[in-house]
């Protein structure tokens, strides 16, 4: 079996870069070892995640509206039609990808694929009614294989009450206690999920904040919000040791007040994730690692192998379904020989937790750390009239400003609905937009778009709800 080009994967960069080659003419086969399309993202991740997150939403908001005197009785939750709706969100996305492929003539292989050379691939398991023989020659191969959970060793216990994602995903129970284990986007998501479903959810994180990494103006409003929601947050504390008993698991936390003994109905271990180039067979090629396992690649997405280029979560953080994907195009053109090269100035970075926090560019805690002048706006979403007409003040949306330019460097913004109002800054920051070109934007009233506009008001002193001297007069 042979093809001009080969995709190793088959999640939003694999299927994404397959697709579009097959539209520019190039004969593809994708190689996907799980039995549907879609990757983690779709499959495990970032689809089933918001899917249950949705769930998670609507029941708050049915509480929330007791203040508007509509008053619901308690939900009745049915777990396995839970699991069922998600599953059929799922498969009718991985069943469209698999009719888009056969539309565009790309040959779906379900098969683990290990690199017998720089330009073969020995194919095995799977399912062989969708490959003939066992090896695959290719002209040109792009890697997609993403990313696993990060696992430590002293949780791999024999039982399932431990989870990864994947299994707290997967629904089997409405635990009465989760101990999350990490204080990251997947932790706090999925914690959201369970803290809704009526589990009492403790949060444990190493570090002293939530979301590491994240502006603190944007995680600040979140953290309150969580304290709420969850039974505990424990920062600056580690899980000491895990044990099973049975019915239980019993966990020592060590904190700043010394050791304590605590049992929970389940743990979510959720440190991170890493990226899937183990036992890929890529020793038998000229594909060269980093320290921590990722394809190192240049601009155009190839690798230290002329034949092998690599996208998505195996080339390099942010580990992003969307930066896979712009990837993989960036991938396919470069291999058709156009100039094209991976050049964002803002990849844009969601937590869909509740409020969401969303960011795109330089965050004022980067601009810090390299010394780099800087100014910044911010505007409190409770000066909003849709904020307060949906009772969520608690918001704020941010502009990293170039004080000699006024650019946009960076927008950060945390409240209801980021994710999808993050876009206009990733716009802006592209198109090299002022902070004039924000503010001389009409933005429609009421709603929350208005909050990014309002921030360049702050900056030159001309919010109209609220009150901030003018530049001038600040400088003055």
């Amino acid at each position: 079996m042979q093809t001009q080009l080969a995709v190793l994967g088959g999640g939003p960069g694999g299927y994404a870069a397959a697709f579009m080659a097959a539209d520019l003419g190039m004969d593809v086969v994708l190689v996907e070892a799980d039995p549907r399309l879609g990757g983690t993202c779709l499959l495990r991740g970032c689809i089933p995640s918001k899917a249950l997150l949705h769930v998670a939403r609507v029941l708050e908001e049915a509480r929330e509206m007791a203040e508007w005197g509509v008053a619901f009785n308690q939900p009745k939750l049915k777990i396995e039609a839970m699991r069922a709706r998600k599953e059929k969100v799922i498969e009718t996305l991985s069943g469209g990808l698999r009719q888009l492929a056969k539309q565009r003539k790309v040959r779906v292989v379900h098969a683990r694929a290990v690199f017998e050379s720089s330009q073969s691939l020995v194919l095995m398991g799977g399912d062989p009614s969708t490959y003939e023989g066992d090896r695959l020659a290719f002209e040109h191969c792009i890697l997609a294989t993403g990313s696993v959970p990060a696992k430590i060793p002293a949780f791999d216990l024999a039982t399932d009450r431990v989870m990864d994602s994947t299994g707290a995903l997967a629904l089997p129970d409405i635990p009465k206690s989760l101990l999350v284990v990490g204080g990251g986007y997947i932790g706090l998501e999925l914690g959201t999920v369970y803290a809704e479903l009526g589990t009492e959810v403790t949060v444990v994180e190493l570090t002293s904040g939530l979301l590491p990494g994240a502006d603190r103006d944007l995680v600040r409003p979140l953290a309150n919000r969580l304290k709420e929601r969850f039974k505990a947050i424990l920062l600056d504390t580690k899980v000491a040791s895990l044990a099973d008993k049975k019915d239980s698991l019993e966990v020592e936390l060590e904190g700043k007040d010394g050791k304590r003994k605590e049992s929970f109905s389940r743990v979510l271990v959720s440190v991170g994730r890493k990226p899937n180039s183990a036992g890929l067979g890529l020793e038998n090629t000229q594909v060269e690692l980093d320290k921590r396992g990722f394809v190192t690649v240049d601009r155009q997405q190839r690798t230290a192998d002329p034949k092998i280029s690599a996208i998505g979560d195996v080339a390099g953080e942010p580990m992003l379904a969307h930066k896979a994907t712009h990837e993989g195009k960036v991938a396919v053109e470069a291999l058709l020989g156009e100039s094209a090269e991976f050049d964002a100035l803002a990849i844009p970075a969601v937590v869909f937790t509740d409020p969401e926090i969303a960011w795109a560019g330089l965050t004022e805690e980067q601009a810090q750390r390299d010394g780099r002048e800087i100014e910044v706006a911010r505007y409190p979403w409770a000066a909003i009239g849709k904020a307060q007409a949906l009772g969520r003040t608690e918001g704020v949306t941010k502009l990293v400003i170039d004080p000699h330019s006024e650019r946009i460097l960076g927008i950060g913004i945390c409240g209801v609905n980021a994710g999808d109002l993050i876009s206009e800054g990733v716009l802006a920051i592209e198109m090299g937009c002022t902070v004039r070109d924000i503010t001389e934007s009409i933005h429609p009233h009421p709603t929350l778009s208005e909050t990014i506009g309002a921030a360049g008001d702050v900056y030159f002193g001309l919010a109209t709800e609220i009150y901030r001297p003018r530049r001038e007069a600040q400088k003055a």
